[in-house]
């Protein structure tokens, strides 16, 4: 891949064109050799004929080199550290991560210090985020005051205020009558909640996945029951009240079931993975490897491969990253004590791409959960390449080997479990708004 101009902040009118790409629409089904028109923010033309007269003198051109042009990826679901926990992640480490992964959109988890709770709080995050993040950042607000699972916010003002979604974060709603209100006033405008589902008397004690793993190494475990019995809950409710649910983070073979028999009821549901759960098992957590403790726990073998089959089979909607960062000293300690969660910015995309190679998913059907099947749930404009779509855009070496180092990721926290671990595909460049943000080629080695 060669840039026959490097890479500059465009100007009011500059246009900008990839020539020689890939053009890869995961919605449409595109995937055609062509070029691709920049302007003012927007794409404003593409296809395979596009220059085929020539190319103007006054559009500034990147030559692609043939590799793949698709929308950028939005990540359903990652915890940004403002405000209250900048010592684990800021807005500007989180998005210069993200851009480095191909995320273009970052959908930031309420459970801050304090919690993004209020109209104030939302408005704050997002001037925040203009002002510092290189990507686009939108906040979820809490479905309840505190997350503490009793009285409900004001959905309604906060969704006009900015909020894309309504969750939790990490934190089950316990209490059927709470769970079944939200629902329901969220219904009266569409909103999506994003639920999390555990049981906590089951799991609150627990720090992996209960089973053959947990008992060799003297650790309580969590039953996968913890997550179907409250997703189950949540789907009869969901289904009463005709509202919107995204069950996030599924991880049981269970859990993929009831949400497949849900959807054949037609209850509005839909549900995501993580990377890590599709990639990894229980027995990643070896000899008390606190970097793989997540939040909801790896699983069994089983789990795992049921994951990728809803995956495959249209079960499981959206990829999301799961994005946790934890500082050095959260990780260091007993593993029962240690904090939960990965850093998923910089190894989605890559981990993902795993399916792909592997013949599991079609490239479209994969680049679909992290595009524009989430840009549909939170009803963005982005997610499509089209003309007058933003011009969120990742170009991708598909092929390209390496092995994932965390001490090299841009993330303030580097807690993953995926050191040295082999993937298969990088993002060269990204672009938010036009703009690049990020540039593999310019990138010192």
């Amino acid at each position: 891949m060669a840039n026959n101009n490097s890479y500059e902040p465009q100007t009011l009118g500059e246009k900008r064109a990839f020539v020689n790409v890939r053009l890869v629409d995961p919605e449409s089904g595109l995937d055609v050799l062509g070029s691709l028109l920049i302007f003012d923010g927007k794409i404003m033309d593409l296809g395979p004929r596009l220059f085929a007269d020539g190319l103007p003198s006054d559009i500034t051109t990147i030559d692609g080199g043939g590799h793949c042009l698709c929308p950028g990826l939005i990540d359903m679901r990652a915890f940004v550290g403002e405000p209250g926990a900048e010592h684990k992640e800021t807005l500007s480490t989180a998005s210069a991560a993200a851009a480095i992964g191909g995320i273009t959109t970052l959908i930031a988890t309420p459970d801050t210090d304090p919690t993004i709770d209020d109209v104030a709080l939302v408005e704050l995050l997002e001037r925040s985020a203009q002002d510092t993040a290189r990507v686009n950042v939108h906040p979820m607000a809490a479905i309840t005051k505190g997350l503490r699972g009793v009285e409900m916010t004001e959905m309604g003002l906060l969704a006009s205020a900015g909020a894309v979604a309504f969750t939790d974060g990490n934190v089950t709603i316990s209490d059927a009558l709470v769970m079944r209100r939200a629902l329901a006033y969220a219904s009266t405008f569409d909103l999506l909640i994003d639920h999390l589902p555990q049981e906590n008397s089951l799991s609150a004690e627990g720090c992996t996945n209960e089973g053959e793993v947990a008992t060799r190494l003297g650790l309580t475990g969590i039953p996968s029951v913890a997550e179907s019995i409250v997703l189950d809950r949540d789907l009869r409710l969901t289904e009463l009240t005709g509202s919107r649910l995204h069950a996030s983070h599924l991880t049981t073979e269970m859990s993929i079931s009831a949400v497949r028999n849900a959807k054949a009821r037609d209850v509005r549901v839909t549900c995501s993975v993580t990377p890590h759960h599709f990639t990894l098992n229980e027995t990643a957590i070896g000899e008390y490897r606190t970097f793989a403790k997540t939040w909801p726990p790896l699983r069994s073998e089983s789990d795992r491969c049921a994951l990728i089959d809803g995956l495959s089979d249209g079960t499981v909607d959206v990829i999301s990253s799961g994005h946790t960062p934890q500082d050095q000293e959260s990780k260091r300690l007993p593993f029962a004590q240690a904090a939960t969660g990965i850093s998923g910015l910089e190894t989605m995309l890559p981990l993902a791409l795993d399916l792909y190679h592997k013949g599991k998913l079609s490239l479209h059907t994969l680049l679909q959960k992290m595009t524009s099947t989430p840009a549909r749930l939170l009803n963005l404009k982005s997610g499509r390449l089209i003309s007058g779509a933003p011009a969120d855009l990742i170009l991708i070496d598909i092929d390209s080997p390496w092995l994932i180092d965390p001490d090299q990721f841009l993330s303030k926290s580097k807690n993953s479990p995926f050191e040295k671990h082999p993937v298969q595909g990088r993002v060269l460049q990204t672009l938010v708004a036009g703009q690049p943000v990020y540039d593999r080629t310019l990138q010192p080695t």
